[in-house]
């Protein structure tokens, strides 16, 4: 069942956004129209299909060609440009309820943190977390073993 496309008054203020193809100057088969490439690009994510699995035959493209599209898109800032303009048009057509909206600042970043919080040292600040420093390393090989004896195998 093919995904019907955008409506055409969606699609005229997400248009502008995208970048222009890139110069083919070797020659090549045409790309996908942007339009095709989006409704692509927006199936995938809202099913969470894999990107080969993505059927070229209802007119959007291959599930690269969509993949490629939307890394080359996000490299040229087209996706945060999308994120700015398809707010705005809820409200203006004053379709967005204020009343019921909230605020929370968990995508916020802190302003600076605390300043007398004492900074990790080195080995934590990679993400690992290093032994106390007044432990001798373990080897399991060696704590089993009788003096003399080689270590035994497990």
């Amino acid at each position: 069942m093919a995904e019907p496309p955008l409506p055409d008054d969606l699609w005229a203020a997400v248009a502008p956004l995208p970048p222009p193809p890139r110069p083919r100057p070797k020659g090549g088969r045409p790309p996908v129209p942007d339009r095709a490439a989006l409704t692509g690009i927006l199936s995938v994510l809202k099913t969470g299909l894999p990107w080969e699995h993505l059927p070229a035959e209802t007119g959007r493209g291959s599930g690269m060609s969509c993949w490629r599209r939307l890394r080359d898109w996000q490299e040229a800032g087209a996706w945060a440009a999308l994120h700015r303009v398809l707010p705005e048009r809820p409200q203006a057509a004053g379709q967005i309820g204020w009343s019921r909206a909230a605020l929370g600042s968990a995508g916020a970043p802190a302003k600076g943190g605390r300043g007398d919080r004492p900074q990790p040292d080195g080995p934590r600040q990679a993400g690992h977390e290093a032994a106390p420093r007044h432990r001798r390393p373990r080897h399991a090989a060696r704590r089993d073993a009788e003096p003399g004896q080689p270590p035994r195998q497990r």
